[in-house]
């Protein structure tokens, strides 16, 4: 199963992200896209870990893929 999903800007972050969640077996890989950049990043959770948990922690690892490739050096 896939869905895709928006996430609402956050204040420290306004940026549109896009999730998209693929479910295999016991786990699920959550995908976290920047639609400014198209920067991506993907993590694997347990699939009974409940989807807020996984999109934070998605945002999460999105965000700090987003600060090491600022131009600035982050």
């Amino acid at each position: 199963m896939t869905t895709i999903g928006t996430s609402p800007k956050p204040q420290a972050m306004a940026r549109e992200i896009l999730f998209e969640f693929h479910r295999v077996g016991a786990f699920v890989k959550v995908t976290a896209i920047d639609t400014a950049t198209g920067l991506e990043v993907s993590i694997v959770g347990p699939s009974n870990g409940g989807e807020a948990l996984l999109r934070a922690n998605a945002r999460r690892k999105l965000e700090a893929a987003l600060r090491r490739h600022r131009p600035d050096g982050g």
